[in-house]
């Protein structure tokens, strides 16, 4: 009887323990309530056109019933898209821009994270950064025309750099070559100041005991900085890059569409898989390719972080994203 009773007893307690905890986690649930409606009205329900991939689509009354309606055609979308002889040059282009942005986004932002830090008069140091991160806030279409006006046959360059080193104007909007560098010039010279602020922040957490300790050794700035600095910022580099991966399949949409300013001649190296969708989408009368290309686009990088992750936690269980 004596164990019964006490068995009763853990049960009541148990019971009133749980409810105690239903009672004290409901209004944490109701203020998840908003983000998890946003979440699931912008991300989740959406995810319902990707049927669209596996079918010859058919706009009928509404998207439901031209979901239901249209013909199944499994995989033949993909072996379309496949077959595009555009499709292989726009991957190609989109991978390599991206592995250039990943390098250069884990050494300049952090070199210029360090540099700001070095600064000692706080006015000097807001108004560097400031003008640093100003260009984030610019949109692609502003910049685009910043660029037209350098650019242009009638732009600053020709009629003023040009001649000054007597060379003749150039068609920079012809010029294949060209361009590459300047899309990597462009995507730092906007991003930089962004990155650069959140590896500052993580800088200013740093102990200086630790470089304290390095000066009483003898060290210098750079010795700090190589030693000290970049060592303790590895996690956030490491998540960044991370994040960079799984993204690898995806552009800055509005610096590769608008910047180049739609130039046919200019496709062979500013044509990437966003832009290649979007122009797919404005002529197709067959929507399945266009969405076979974005499922395409968000599977690999889906898998590609997955994959990057498990190789992270391999080495540095620590710095791993899960």
């Amino acid at each position: 009887m004596a164990k019964k009773a006490e068995k009763a007893t853990k049960l009541v307690s148990g019971e009133k323990k749980k409810k105690q905890k239903r009672v004290a986690t409901w209004p944490f649930l109701v203020m998840l309530a908003p983000g998890f409606l946003v979440l699931l009205i912008n991300n989740y329900i959406p995810m319902l056109g990707t049927i669209m991939a596996f079918q010859q689509y058919r706009y009928r009354d509404n998207f439901i019933n031209s979901i239901i309606n249209s013909e199944w055609v499994g995989f033949k979308n993909f072996e379309f898209l496949f077959r595009n002889p555009r499709l292989w040059e726009t991957l190609r282009n989109t991978v390599a821009y991206n592995l250039v942005f990943i390098i250069m986004g884990m050494i300049i932002p952090v070199v210029v994270a360090i540099m700001l830090n070095e600064i000692r008069q706080p006015k000097l140091a807001k108004f560097y950064q400031t003008v640093l991160f100003l260009p984030y806030f610019l949109s692609w279409i502003v910049a685009s025309y910043l660029v037209f006006a350098l650019f242009q046959t009638t732009g600053a360059i020709n009629t003023m750099l040009m001649p000054l080193f007597g060379l003749e104007p150039v068609n920079w909007y012809g010029k294949v070559g060209a361009w590459p560098p300047l899309l990597v010039f462009l995507n730092a010279w906007k991003y930089t100041g962004y990155s650069a602020v959140i590896y500052l922040a993580s800088i200013s957490g740093i102990s200086q005991e630790y470089y304290e300790s390095a000066m009483i050794d003898g060290a210098n700035k750079l010795q700090q900085a190589w030693y000290i600095t970049v060592p303790l910022l590895r996690p956030i580099i490491i998540i960044l890059s991370l994040l960079a991966v799984g993204r690898i399949f995806n552009s800055d949409f509005g610096m590769f569409y608008n910047v180049p300013m739609g130039r046919s001649t200019l496709f062979p190296v500013t044509e990437v898989l966003d832009t290649f969708i979007y122009r797919a989408m404005r002529m197709a009368t067959e929507f399945g390719m266009p969405v076979a290309a974005s499922l395409f686009q968000s599977t690999v990088g889906f898998v590609l972080i997955i994959v990057a992750n498990l190789i992270v936690r391999k080495i540095d269980p620590d710095s791993a994203l899960f």
